[in-house]
């Protein structure tokens, strides 16, 4: 498979500026042995598409002793995705799920009406120095699937569709992008892939996708004559022909799909069409009415005081 040939705009085109709508520079958190670097929500947008959390965890050389210990912790109305560059995280959940997850492996948490999951760097790992590098996001959930029962969803590497082609390799994680469309079932049209560019390689971004962002995990890229480096979240104007052209040697997410059916309110790990879906939210994590998480039962977060 192949990409498309879509045209840059010209040099010197007074609306080339005008494609990139927003630009968004991450806000940096120390989680003690690690940074994560927080581009969705922002002050500038909410969502690109149904992505309405976007963090790079990372990279960072963990010490012996430090590790991902995220302790058991509820969802309602959102998808969670784990996707790692390097390292690995064991995920478990409350119904059942125990997954280690390997760098180029899906891991996909659908928590609709409510789910409990922790994520973990196993014992036998934490003898040694390892790498940690990733992107986890949330897709938040359309009114009509809010309330669906949560589902769990692992994918092999060699099952999500890879595209190789002029020195670009797009792995498509989620939905459909350049005629390929990943194996995971989502609720709502969307794109997710990986893209590692060699220096001087271009890449048109699709344009049949109303809401499209391109965040660069690594490396320099350069789109209508603008240079952005890394760590950046670039959302684009819907329906422009862009060409991402690699700088360096690059990697990115692309990301988007259609709007979402309305705004979403976010209270610690709750996304919601309502403020009501939110506060039962609450009071069932207060009351223990979510379930536990086998294996992991014998720690949880509290729900926060404000």
């Amino acid at each position: 498979m192949t990409l498309p040939h879509i045209p840059d705009p010209l040099p010197g085109d007074a609306t080339a500026a005008d494609a990139i709508e927003t630009v968004i520079v991450p806000r940096a958190r120390d989680l003690g042995g690690f940074e994560v670097r927080r581009a969705l929500p922002s002050a500038q947008r909410q969502m690109v598409g149904p992505f309405i959390f976007f963090d790079q965890m990372g990279p960072a050389l963990m010490q012996p002793g430090i590790g991902v210990n995220v302790r058991p912790h509820p969802h309602i109305g959102l998808s969670t995705v784990t996707w790692l560059f390097d390292g690995s995280i064991f995920h478990r959940d409350s119904l059942g799920s125990e997954q280690p997850i390997a760098p180029g492996e899906l891991n996909w948490m659908t928590a609709g009406r409510g789910i409990v999951h922790s994520e973990r760097t196993i014992a036998a790992e934490l003898a040694n120095e390892r790498r940690l590098f990733g992107i986890q996001s949330w897709v938040a959930l359309p009114k009509k699937y809010e309330d669906t029962a949560p589902g769990f969803a692992h994918v092999a590497m060699e099952k999500l569709p890879l595209i190789e082609d002029r020195g670009i390799r797009a792995r498509v994680v989620a939905g459909s992008l350049y005629g390929a469309t990943s194996p995971v079932k989502t609720h709502s049209d969307l794109f997710y892939a990986d893209v590692q560019m060699q220096a001087g390689s271009a890449l048109p971004l699709p344009v049949e996708h109303e809401e499209r962002g391109v965040y660069v995990a690594e490396g320099e890229i350069e789109v209508a004559e603008q240079v952005f480096e890394t760590g950046r979240l670039l959302v684009f104007r819907p329906g422009d022909a862009i060409t991402i052209r690699a700088r360096s040697n690059a990697r990115l997410m692309l990301l988007g799909g259609e709007p979402m059916d309305g705004p979403r309110y976010i209270w610690w790990n709750f996304v919601a069409s309502s403020k009501d879906k939110i506060e039962a939210a609450k009071d069932d994590w207060k009351q223990a009415r979510f379930g536990i998480v086998p294996g992991d039962e014998a720690e949880f977060i509290p729900l926060p005081e404000t």
